[in-house]
């Protein structure tokens, strides 16, 4: 792997407090040292939960290091001198620094450049450049040049143009002369002004997901203790889940757990029950649930350290023992979580996954949109669909060690009744598929 070098090396043991003395006033350093929610982290109360189940945490710095030589290796092995982030799925794995994630996602008020010489620089929000300063991965905050239509309004033109012209100067004094870069996403103006100046765009999120691909052991220590987090969370829900609750109350119960234990969003509302379970992906409604209803729900959650744990579960409200018609669809989903499961092992081609895979006869049962898919900080590379879909849709490569996937298992009749959603989240290993959850697939836990 390349690494970022000595520079980059020597700045891990920098303290906080010397990054936040880079501030003139004495909120601004407070801000960005003892009150920054990433400096404070999840807490000392979480943190025991997680020792006391024998997880260990990550090593943040580490876990910070090695993403940036990741990023840095694909740069190099894709000849480009540096690349331009705007996603904050992107942003956050480059610096681990967030600001709003949800709102700069459509507003494009925070950006971020990584150089083939590791260098990095964010651009943030007003007044908000504190918001970095705990990571020693960065190099440098500026305020940023907000050119979408809601921040610039007419003078959106003129603000592209002076975007690309500090791009500019930053491609010159980082590139060494490469003037190949790579963008995740760009609005239009200013990808043109980068163009017109005679610099070659290449698609970023190639990088970022290749990079992104392989976990450390520090992201995975983080992702156990997101799942820790999210299983704690869907306990709780299974214990309070009463006929008579609506839909959207139950599902409340996931967000409010995800949050109270350090986790940041979901990214769906995919909650359904009785016979709105069949088909799939309906999302939370005010439906009242009734006795014996099936209740399915895919988790979809941003948790603890940014680390996404996308899992699901399908229960049977009230309790008692399943009626025929739910027993059976059950059985066919945990089968088809099981058998799928144990593919997952090193050199397996994502081909093989689609076609070796086992699901319920396709004429008969509704299935998934997938059968697998990457997990790290959201849903990520690859994703493996049915064998119908793979002429059209899919694409192939092979399975390595460290990389993280998403078994999924939906099964509905076409004739109708009640379906059943579960889903596990896996680590590819030299010796096999290691389950993160340890929670039930059972329909009465």
């Amino acid at each position: 792997m390349v690494t970022s070098g000595a520079r980059k090396q020597g700045k891990i043991a920098a303290s906080v407090a010397a990054e936040a003395g880079k501030f003139a006033s004495a909120d601004f350093r407070a801000a960005a040292r003892e009150n920054h929610h990433l400096e404070i982290g999840p807490g000392p109360q979480l943190e025991a939960e997680w020792r006391a189940a024998g997880l260990t945490l990550p090593d943040l710095p580490a876990m910070r290091q090695y993403r940036l030589d990741r990023i840095v290796e694909q740069l190099h092995q894709r000849d480009l001198g540096g690349i331009i982030l705007f996603d904050p799925m992107n942003i956050r794995y480059a610096t681990d620094s967030t600001n709003m994630q949800i709102w700069v996602m459509h507003n494009g008020a925070r950006y971020c450049w990584v150089g083939a010489d590791a260098s990095v620089i964010v651009w943030d929000f007003y007044d908000c450049e504190f918001l970095a300063a705990h990571s020693h991965v960065v190099d440098e905050v500026r305020p940023a040049i907000g050119s979408t239509f809601f921040l610039a309004g007419t003078r959106y033109a003129e603000k592209a143009r002076r975007w690309a012209a500090e791009m500019l100067d930053v491609i010159a004094a980082h590139a060494g002369g490469n003037a190949r870069i790579a963008i995740d996403q760009c609005h239009y103006l200013g990808y043109k002004e980068l163009e017109a100046a005679g610099i070659t765009i290449e698609f970023g999120q190639e990088v970022m997901e290749m990079a992104r691909s392989i976990k450390s052991p520090d992201e995975l220590a983080a992702m156990r203790c997101a799942v820790h987090a999210c299983e704690t969370t869907m306990t709780e829900l299974a214990e309070a889940l009463t006929p008579g609750m609506t839909e959207r109350e139950v599902w409340a119960m996931l967000h409010a757990g995800n949050i109270a234990r350090a986790g940041e969003w979901i990214e769906t509302q995919i909650l359904a029950s009785g016979p709105r379970t069949n088909p799939w992906m309906q999302e939370a409604s005010s439906r009242v649930i009734a006795d014996g209803d099936l209740v399915g729900y895919d988790t979809d959650l941003v948790g603890p350290y940014g680390m996404m744990v996308d899992i699901s579960r399908t229960l049977r409200a009230g309790g008692g023992s399943p009626t025929p018609d739910q027993q059976d669809v059950h059985a066919l989903a945990v089968e088809q979580i099981e058998r799928n499961l144990e593919l997952l092992r090193p050199g397996a081609s994502l081909h093989d996954l689609c076609h070796k895979a086992w699901m319920p006869p396709v004429d008969e049962y509704r299935h998934y949109c997938v059968l697998f898919h990457g997990v790290g900080q959201c849903d990520e590379y690859p994703e493996v669909v049915f064998p119908e879909a793979w002429d059209e849709w899919g694409f192939d490569a092979h399975l390595e060690p460290g990389m993280v996937l998403t078994v999924e298992s939906y099964v509905g009749a076409h004739a109708g009744g009640e379906g059943v959603k579960l889903e596990e989240q896996v680590l590819v290993t030299e010796t096999g598929p290691q389950r993160f959850s340890t929670i039930s697939l059972d329909l009465v836990p």
